[in-house]
């Protein structure tokens, strides 16, 4: 069997506005063919703003290098691409644009044996997989607006656990890193958000807090300990920059709520410090930046020799992205809960042939060969992003 061709689509979400203004978030897929007619799908990274093209374009550069291969040399092709991008830095965007040829690789690979691929990475430890909800509570400002969308959004969904960042003021930050610092004002309208969600989902739900890597680390310290003591939260996420080894150390040693770290972290060598200093409690890989499905079940599996959990990071991604990460989890021991965003679910249904389902908090993969799941050309072509339109023209 031979790689035929590689199709690049760059899609963007004119339906609905996703995280601030439309067409912040974008999404890259890729369809290789074979000379068997055997197709395969997968995801590259887009999440930044203006990314998309900018890896569409990528991609169509490097995919010369994959035709007339064989696309069941899974781990050969990854480390081909990867280490194209050697001189300038492979990690981040080499590894996420590697991903959607890694991912499309195995969803051909599966449909070839006739098995899911989380048979192939070794069967499954779960069924189905259990999530926790990324809900951003979209308009929301007030502690008592957060509460009531708490109730609908989660509560009313079955869902048991969730995310969010209550410091609105930093959200002009997300992006970009300034001192480090909030208003007192800014912080004490965070610990009463987040007070207000504890009071509408009850003691024992789980919730999650994303710092974005906003804070210095005097600032991360006194918010994750106050948000501990005062509501429990599950974890502290991403509590400084990711730049910094050392800062994080600082943080974890002096804060009682748990670390969770790793959505900007890309391939196994950067997590080698996290297990080895125990830096986190909890890591979050990206399915898609770190590389795929064979990097990040290569974390799953050094993480759990240190007795980590995994909760791998999907939001923003589109819908293989996260039924990709799925099939990795369901096949590991270590962990926790996956991902995903509640208000994304229409839209990449949008993108399948088939609807993925998720029912009670939890996803249910659909057990068909390779991924299970196939991108409906059609609405891809129909929500081309304008400027890939130009490209492609």
């Amino acid at each position: 069997m031979k790689i035929t061709n590689v199709t690049t689509y760059v899609v963007a979400d004119t339906s609905q506005n996703q995280i601030g203004a439309s067409m912040d978030w974008q999404w890259v897929f890729l369809k290789v063919e074979t000379d068997e007619g055997v197709t395969g799908w997968g995801e590259a990274g887009a999440s930044a703003r203006a990314s998309g093209v900018a890896m569409g374009t990528a991609i169509e550069h490097v995919k010369e290098s994959v035709i007339g291969e064989n696309p069941m040399d899974i781990e050969r092709l990854w480390h081909k691409l990867y280490r194209q991008f050697s001189y300038m830095g492979s990690r981040g965007f080499g590894t996420s644009l590697t991903a959607g040829f890694d991912t499309a690789l195995w969803d051909i690979k599966g449909k070839v044996a006739g098995m899911p691929v989380y048979d192939l990475l070794g069967g499954r430890f779960r069924d189905p997989v259990r999530l926790y909800a990324n809900v951003w509570f979209r308009g929301c400002s007030t502690p008592e607006q957060y509460a009531e969308a708490a109730q609908k959004n989660l509560l009313d969904l079955g869902h048991d656990a969730c995310k969010l960042d209550p410091f609105l003021e930093m959200v002009p930050y997300h992006t970009m890193y300034q001192d480090g610092q909030i208003s007192d004002e800014g912080e004490q309208q965070g610990y009463d958000i987040v007070a207000a969600v504890r009071e509408t989902v009850g003691p024992k739900y789980e919730i999650l807090i994303d710092a974005h890597g906003h804070y210095n680390v005097p600032t991360a310290i006194r918010l994750a300990n106050n948000l501990f003591e005062q509501s429990k939260i599950g974890w502290f996420e991403e509590p400084v920059p990711p730049e910094s080894y050392d800062a994080l150390r600082e943080v974890r040693e002096h804060t009682n709520a748990p670390i969770c770290v790793g959505e900007r972290l890309f391939t196994r060598y950067d997590f080698i410090p996290i297990f080895r200093d125990r830096l986190a409690d909890y890591i979050m890989p990206d399915t898609i930046w770190t590389g795929g499905i064979s990097e990040i079940k290569k974390i799953a599996t050094m993480a759990e020799a240190y007795y980590i959990p995994i909760a791998p990071h999907v939001v923003p991604g589109g819908p293989l992205e996260l039924i990709a990460a799925a099939h990795v989890v369901s096949s590991i021991p270590n962990f926790y809960r996956l991902e995903h965003s509640q208000f994304n679910i229409a839209t990449h249904n949008q993108m399948l042939t088939e609807p993925y389902v998720i029912k009670d908090g939890a996803l249910h993969l659909n057990g068909k060969p390779g991924l299970g799941y196939e991108l409906d050309e059609e609405w891809l072509l129909a929500n081309l992003h304008p400027d890939w339109e130009v490209a492609t023209s």
